[in-house]
């Protein structure tokens, strides 16, 4: 079949919103709300009170910064501050602002070319969704005792699930039972809090389907799909596609996938996933001292592995040949995410690690993702660490993080061969790894070196005869000098570099 996605992906440098944590805005009188101090320690169920018109107060930033694209984590009516228990998929939550504050948003930000798209929770709602209630006060009574997966026994001895004891999650991963067995019904990762859609049950897809699409026609860009592979039925995603398609063939639609997808990938559901493979390759990568069991975010610590040069390359290749090109050129290519400790914190603040890691995304395929504070020194480990508050004293910011982010942000955007051109890994050995992108106009050489020593390096030229007259270091302190048809590179220790080779084609 004929793969289409959206054209924009290509062109976005998308920055990641957890709006609780990002900006509070002085619109909302949150003075008598029982709220954490915005720079305190973040805790697993204290409000810090970020909303949306706090994003909309800062665009001058994240314009300034580069961003034409936000992903915002869930903001639908929710008893948590992360809100991925929704208990009113049509109602912005009122510490958020409320539905006004998502109108003003996206008409502000549109206005200046910035896209956002949501977070869509649809495996999981919240204990407080309305049809949930309902069946816990009536049973097997319920006219929505289908929506969700109950325990049989349960309910043909006539009792409520309410009547079974509340269970914290503790409790649940030590007992070696299932939710269904304890809890009465099945509950997302053995959350109590988090009951999970039938899907089977059509009132339930069309449910679901109808909020995909009001949110389409309120002007949202897309959908960021929240543990998508926990849905496991093709159709259901098919007609997801097909209806948000309809409203928006632009609309850009992206799942939680920490694992080889093909079979999301295939153009007939989502247009990418967020690249969470890439990021362990990354981490294994330029990372010298990699501890996959910091990762506490399911079984992701089984994909870090430390990687020397021609495991990383091979890892490269294999990745992108997963995919199609199409797919591939949308891809959302993160480093962190509120799902994982922030990488300066993983890389144990190597900022050499850090500064190869972003070289590299913002010059390989696929849509570079920046995670809310990386961009000024933010760290933090698991949850609730890597949800601190945004620190707007610029006392507190590393100035030379931003700049450098600014840099790469600025090239990948003058560059247009570093957001659709070829690509093709050219040197991967000895502690270094070296790719070109090239169209018809240019081609550019990325030289990363991630050892302690200076390396010079020789390499065949890509398809094309260069004139050594004619490179220019664009980025690093790298330089390369071309004979006989081959090149030299020299790339300093623990440093990357782009240069540009000015070719002409025989």
């Amino acid at each position: 079949m004929e793969i289409s996605t959206p054209p924009w992906v290509r062109e976005a440098i998308f920055y990641q919103i957890f709006p609780d944590r990002f900006a509070k805005s002085d619109r909302l009188n949150k003075a008598q709300l029982n709220l954490e101090p915005w720079d305190s320690t973040p805790t697993t169920y204290g409000f810090k009170g970020g909303d949306l018109l706090g994003i909309v107060d800062h665009l001058d930033y994240l314009q300034d910064l580069g961003i034409n694209a936000l992903y915002l984590t869930p903001i639908f009516a929710s008893a948590s501050n992360h809100r991925y228990h929704t208990y009113d998929y049509y109602h912005v939550d009122p510490l958020l602002g409320g539905n006004n504050a998502l109108r003003e948003l996206l008409d502000t930000a549109h206005k200046r070319g910035i896209r956002v798209i949501l977070d869509g929770v649809f495996n999981h709602a919240s204990r407080g969704f309305y049809q949930f209630q309902q069946t816990l006060e009536n049973g097997a009574s319920s006219p929505y005792i289908n929506w969700f997966h109950f325990n049989g026994n349960l309910l043909s001895s006539g009792l409520s699930p309410s009547a079974y004891p509340n269970t914290d999650q503790q409790i649940l991963l030590n007992s070696g039972k299932s939710s269904l067995d304890i809890l009465g019904y099945q509950a997302w990762n053995g959350l109590p809090a988090l009951p999970k859609f039938n899907t089977d049950t059509p009132a339930v897809r069309e449910f679901l389907w109808k909020v995909a699409e009001y949110w389409i026609k309120f002007g949202i860009d897309g959908w960021r799909i929240d543990v998508a592979k926990e849905i496991d039925d093709d159709s259901f995603y098919q007609e997801f596609r097909n209806l948000v398609k309809a409203l928006n063939p632009d609309a850009y639609i992206v799942g939680e996938l920490w694992q080889e997808s093909q079979r999301w990938l295939s153009g007939d559901q989502f247009d990418a996933s967020m690249n969470y493979m890439l990021t362990a390759a990354i981490l294994g990568f330029f990372i010298k001292s990699l501890d996959p069991m910091i990762f506490k975010a399911g079984d992701f610590n089984k994909y870090l592995h430390p990687l020397d040069s021609k495991q990383f390359a091979e890892t490269i290749e294999y990745l992108l040949n997963l995919y199609s090109p199409e797919i591939n050129s949308v891809m959302m290519n993160l480093l962190d995410s509120h799902d994982t400790p922030r990488f300066i914190t993983t890389a144990c603040n190597d900022q050499t690690a850090y500064d190869l890691a972003l070289l590299f995304v913002f010059t390989f395929i696929g849509a570079p993702c920046i995670f809310y504070g990386d961009e000024i020194g933010l760290n933090g480990g698991n949850d609730p660490e890597c949800r601190r508050s945004f620190p707007w004293n610029q006392d507190r910011w590393d100035h030379t993080r931003l700049a450098y982010v600014k840099r790469l942000i600025h090239l990948r955007k003058t560059h247009e061969v570093l957001r659709t051109g070829a690509f093709s890994i050219l040197f991967a050995k000895e502690d270094c790894f070296v790719f070109a992108r090239q169209n018809t106009v240019e081609t550019l050489l990325v030289g990363f070196n991630v050892s302690d020593q200076s390396k010079f390096l020789t390499l065949l030229l890509p398809e094309s005869q260069i004139n050594s007259s004619e490179m220019k270091t664009l980025f690093g302190k790298g330089t390369a000098s071309a004979k006989n048809g081959k090149l030299s590179l020299n790339i300093h220790a623990r440093s990357g570099t782009l240069i540009a080779l000015q070719a002409t084609q025989k």
